[in-house]
């Protein structure tokens, strides 16, 4: 993207066009909602800020007449909200997802508070799409989803009463997200960030390969394989790198491949 915002001070300022054309790139992802009147409530919290990027994995009820009275004058953006009937369809095409929970998990994956995490988020939506992924009002995410996150964003609340209705959240993270992609200083990443699906390909050639050599156990491969995704999300790799990575696995293939020939 071309910025035409002005200067201060030898810093970038980013105008009203590059903050829309930001924000533009910003898919909310809410996954299998499951009353319509969050599905309305959060699309008016993301109008408020300026997302209209609206996706629903699999929603109990929509379109629904509640959705539209809690959306209040954001009936666009339901109107162009894209149903999936799957996180890969939700994701296809970003290169860096956020996951939003109310609870810290006992997994090793980076938490991050949501004023350091926006900016990341509005340096890639420079020039690709991201998202900022919800799960259910009762449960939140589960793990297969925390596993395609790049890291976790924690809205800080009350200890003793953290919870926190689901547009509520969408308004305070659209917010800070505004706010990231506003006050300017964002410069240009050099890289080019893997795509979802090029990094979901890498990691079944991963899983292949491991199987090839010998190196998976059946009844511990669920649990490596998510260890393994969790060190390759904060990586967060680029296209060249997935590419590189799978010339390494096809090559260690072909070896092992040979070895077995020379043992007959």
């Amino acid at each position: 993207m071309k910025h035409t915002g002005r200067h201060f001070n030898g810093k970038h300022v980013l105008n009203k066009q590059d903050v829309t054309n930001i924000l533009a790139n910003v898919r909310v992802v809410l996954s299998h909602t499951s009353h319509p009147g969050n599905i309305g409530a959060a699309a008016r919290a993301m109008k408020t800020m300026g997302l209209e990027q609206l996706y629903l994995i699999n929603p109990l009820k929509f379109p629904n007449h509640q959705a539209d009275v809690m959306a209040v004058s954001a009936i666009d953006v339901l109107e162009r909200a894209v149903v999936c009937s799957s996180l890969d369809e939700a994701l296809q095409g970003t290169v860096l997802v956020a996951g939003l929970s109310a609870r810290v998990r006992d997994i090793s994956q980076e938490v991050l508070a949501p004023r350091v995490a926006m900016p990341l988020l509005a340096q890639q939506a420079q020039q690709h799409p991201v998202a900022l992924l919800f799960g259910t009002e009762m449960s939140g995410l589960t793990n297969d989803e925390l596993a395609r996150c790049q890291f976790m964003v924690n809205i800080p609340t009350n200890p003793d009463y953290s919870s926190l209705n689901l547009a509520s959240a969408v308004q305070l993270i659209s917010y800070e997200l505004r706010l990231a992609a506003g006050l300017g200083n964002i410069e240009a990443p050099e890289v080019v960030p893997a795509p979802a699906e090029q990094v979901e390909r890498y990691f079944v050639h991963l899983e292949q390969t491991l199987a090839d050599i010998g190196f998976l156990q059946t009844k511990h491969t669920t649990k490596l394989m998510h260890k393994l995704r969790r060190l390759y999300s904060r990586a967060r790799l680029e296209q060249e790198e997935v590419n590189i990575l799978r010339g390494i696995l096809s090559a260690a293939s072909e070896h092992h491949a040979k070895q077995q020939q020379s043992k007959q």
